[in-house]
């Protein structure tokens, strides 16, 4: 009977490991962890509920189909307490088998689903944008305006200015807001699976896919997914995403059949994507399908005065003692002074590691990473001469960074020391004032 098994399911294709007896099959799951386990409750060398016990002891996820005698249902019910998904009792038809696997296996995959959205849902509840600038006010209006329209979203801005929390709020804000927000980072996924990790696969469309799976696209549903580092996506998946932006509709990897998208889409970048469409890396026309609506994320070192609020908001989020009152002035202003190459995520991990090093009531600036109080640091007054038509900020800025890189020999790294920048600071500036060197 196992033969006979094992031969109809491979036919299906599903890659199956058997085992002839309990003690093997227990052997064979250590350190492996299968979609699903048939199981028989009559073995030759231990009962099948002692192997059920065991399995669920130490892989309770996995779901397992117990394979009966006649006269054995009580067994099998007892079975289903324990944590079995289903039984089918001998003699049974082998199509009946297959529609019983089938259905286990989607089971297990909407559990999974569920405890994804779970999760996206305690992310829900706590994501808020922090600020009273002009720049966080502004962003906060166009939020609210663009929140309840089903157009495309890029978000531009440095790595850690919150591109994630805008786009969670977009959706929140939105009649979407009951329906899954699926976040995708691009540049975390190994170009080899991103394609079949957003758009999903048909059985048997490579080695290994034993088993229909829904994309990133698919799981949304009529919810809403954020494409987040979007400039990393390689061009044969460029073209992908430019028809589901289109014409709405993809097919699934290995499959024919076209599958209708209904999410919102939400993009976000921290390259420069205008250079990235002249040097030919990025489609244009995905990136004016993208740029319906842009939004443009200030650094933290561009909106100061949001510091204190921010500071406030992550020693509440992680003063779990209720032993710091806060920061003493003196470390407050070394935060607010400080250039924050790594915004909000910087200053978020700066608080809570200055929470967990504290031993007083106040934090003070020796609790503070080196870098914010090394006084050797050059004065930052500078004698300018102000032009008697003036002379905008970003013309300063960028013949600063032209005459340190002369200065430096075309070295960035000193450039970046000359202006006390970090070098992806001073990078990122170069990208935006078209310098090149």
């Amino acid at each position: 009977m196992r033969w006979i098994i094992e031969k109809a399911l491979s036919k299906e294709g599903y890659k199956i490991i058997s085992a002839a007896c309990g003690s093997e099959g227990l052997a064979k799951l250590e350190g492996f962890s299968p979609d699903l386990v048939l199981l028989d409750l009559r073995l030759p060398d231990m009962s099948g509920i002692d192997v059920l016990r065991a399995v669920k002891h130490e892989q309770p996820r996995i779901p397992v189909i117990m394979v009966t005698a006649h006269g054995t249902v009580e067994s099998a019910i007892e079975a289903m307490k324990i944590g079995a998904v289903d039984y089918i009792s001998k003699p049974f038809d082998m199509e009946e088998l297959k529609i019983i696997v089938l259905r286990s296996l989607e089971v297990v995959e909407l559990a999974s689903e569920v405890d994804y959205l779970r999760g996206e849902l305690g992310e829900k509840l706590n994501t808020t944008l922090i600020g009273e600038s002009q720049a966080i006010s502004d962003i906060k209006a166009l939020i609210a305006k663009a929140a309840d329209t089903p157009a495309t979203v890029f978000i531009e801005g440095e790595s850690g200015t919150g591109k994630e929390v805008v786009a969670r709020l977009l959706h929140q804000q939105s009649s979407r807001a009951n329906k899954p927000f699926v976040a995708v980072n691009c540049a975390a996924i190994p170009e080899t699976l991103l394609e079949s990790e957003l758009f999903g696969y048909e059985r048997g469309a490579f080695t290994g896919a034993v088993n229909r799976k829904k994309g990133k696209f698919e799981v949304a549903g009529s919810g809403t997914i954020f494409l987040d580092e979007i400039g990393e996506v390689p061009p044969q998946i460029q073209v992908k995403l430019l028809r589901v932006l289109q014409e709405k509709v993809f097919e699934r990897v290995g499959g024919n059949e076209t599958v209708k998208m209904g999410a919102r889409v939400i993009a976000a970048t921290n390259r420069n994507i205008k250079k990235s469409v002249r040097e030919g890396s990025f489609r244009e026309d995905l990136y004016y399908r993208l740029q319906v609506i842009p939004i443009n994320l200030p650094p933290l070192r561009d909106r100061k005065e949001d510091i204190p609020e921010l500071v406030d908001y992550f020693l509440k989020k992680y003063d779990y003692r209720h032993k710091v009152k806060g920061f003493s002035p003196g470390a407050l202003k070394l935060l607010c002074n400080y250039e924050w190459p790594g915004n909000i995520r910087e200053l978020e991990n700066t608080v809570e590691r200055s929470l967990i090093l504290c031993s007083d009531h106040l934090i003070t600036s020796s609790y503070l990473p080196r870098e914010m109080t090394d006084e050797t640091r050059p004065d930052k007054d500078l004698a300018i001469d102000l032009p008697e038509n003036g002379i905008s900020l970003e013309d300063v800025e960028r013949s600063l960074i032209v005459k340190a890189l002369q200065k430096s020999g075309g070295n960035q790294t000193k450039a970046s020391r000359l202006l006390g920048v970090t070098r992806s600071a001073l990078i990122y500036r170069m990208e935006k004032y078209n310098i090149e060197h």
